[in-house]
């Protein structure tokens, strides 16, 4: 507004001066013209500040060094998305938080609760899983489990991850939860824990059903967590195997993703087709530490969909390089536990940490810090949050990482407590 008032006026003193003592006729009217228009003027410069200052205030977010806007990677998909595994960057986004039956797809999920339950010792590979009737009784893709066929957890995430196993996938989950509907609960769960907004799981397979959808965003967030325990791939990488190899008919089993043979670097992740969801793929590979999620939605058939998925992957590794942060193995930091049965935990990368850069770009004052939430105490569960990484370059933030707890701290006893302090006095 002050500005608006130190504009009138000296306009306002300028015409006077321009008039002069000898036009005070003819000049009265240009000079109430004048004032007119600068009124007029003024209204409008006054409607626009407050838009002009919201603008200043707000602060810009960091920009992902992204696809450009004209590039149309995945034409024929109904959705379509382009992520840095490491990061979550988006690269490519075509209506990714359309939410659409995935299919297939839903076993992400489902390999991702067997990959945790086996992390934190529920599971071993080893463990013997009986089908149950209605197990043995689901359609579609399946590796024909019978009724009270046993077979090992590492024989059924091959039927999952190879074969697709709609069979397979339920035997997992009432080996894990109880019941199919238990699992779906837990599916959920982890679902709103990964913050995928635009996903409802009715199963654990994908099969036809109401109410079962996500979107290609979510697809990718998933497919993201799932890639954090690395051993997956030695599953939704291989493209043949056999199971029951000791019997009179061997089970072959040929990879859903023809790409894991065909494009180099790729090694999974899932396929999926229905008549409603059409042809699905959540993509992954790996060039020269570069790991990137492809995935489409509603593809018109198999080699439309492969064909997009190799453009969205060729594009990526061409653009972009990654800037490593920490490499899987690495020494991240310590983090003290108040009063733990441990006293600090020591932090080690179990994957990669990177930030998605364009190649050639500038990487001089790219820096990283670890920080730790506060009150850290006992007792804390594995995969509990503990902190971030947060990655700078200069004085903007590009992304960060969440730090979780590498194993559960109960909280220490009495006497435990005790001793340390001692130990503490006399050290």
């Amino acid at each position: 507004m002050a500005v608006v008032r130190s504009v009138l006026i000296v306009a306002v003193t300028s015409a006077r001066i321009e008039l002069g003592p000898h036009h005070a006729q003819e000049g009265s009217f240009l000079f109430k013209s004048v004032c007119t228009k600068l009124f007029v003027s003024a209204l409008a410069l006054m409607l626009l500040l407050p838009a002009l200052s919201a603008s200043a205030a707000e602060p810009t977010a960091p920009q992902a060094p992204a696809a450009s806007p004209a590039v149309n990677l995945a034409p024929s998909a109904r959705s379509a998305v382009l992520m840095d595994a490491d990061s979550g960057t988006v690269i490519f986004d075509k209506n990714s938080h359309d939410k659409l039956p995935p299919a297939s797809i839903t076993k992400i999920m489902t390999m991702l609760l067997i990959m945790e339950a086996l992390d934190d010792g529920r599971l071993k590979l080893t463990d013997k899983v009986s089908t149950s009737e209605y197990a043995a009784s689901m359609g579609g893709s399946q590796i024909f489990l019978e009724p009270g066929e046993e077979m090992s957890v590492d024989e059924m995430i091959k039927g999952i991850a190879l074969a697709s196993g709609n069979d397979a996938s339920v035997a997992m989950a009432e080996k894990l939860a109880g019941s199919e509907a238990q699992f779906v609960n837990m599916m959920n769960e982890k679902a709103k824990q990964l913050g995928m907004n635009d996903t409802h799981f009715a199963n654990c397979n994908g099969l036809p059903v109401a109410d079962h959808y996500t979107s290609a965003h979510d697809i990718a967030v998933m497919s993201r967590e799932l890639l954090k325990h690395t051993e997956i791939t030695k599953y939704t990488g291989m493209y043949q195997d056999y199971l029951r190899k000791s019997s009179e008919k061997p089970f072959w089993l040929v990879n859903t993703n023809k790409l894991v043979r065909f494009y180099t670097g790729a090694d999974g992740l899932k396929t999926g087709f229905t008549n409603e969801a059409k042809f699905c793929l959540s993509a992954t590979a790996r060039r020269d530490g570069l790991r990137v999620i492809a995935v489409v939605m509603g593809e018109p058939n198999t080699k439309t969909r492969n064909a997009e998925v190799a453009s969205m992957l060729d594009y990526s590794f061409a653009q972009y390089t990654n800037y490593s942060i920490f490499k899987q193995g690495d020494s991240i930091g310590t983090v003290p536990v108040e009063k733990g049965q441990v006293a600090q935990l020591e932090l080690t990368a179990t994957h990669p940490y990177s930030v998605l850069m364009r190649k050639g770009a500038a990487t001089g004052d790219i820096r990283h810090e670890l920080q730790l939430d506060k009150n850290i105490k006992a007792p804390i569960k594995i995969g509990d949050r503990i902190g971030r990484i947060v990655v700078y370059q200069g004085n903007q933030q590009l992304t960060e990482f969440e730090v979780q707890s590498p194993i559960t701290v109960e909280k220490a006893s009495w006497w435990t407590l005790m001793k340390r302090t001692c130990a503490g006095l006399f050290s």
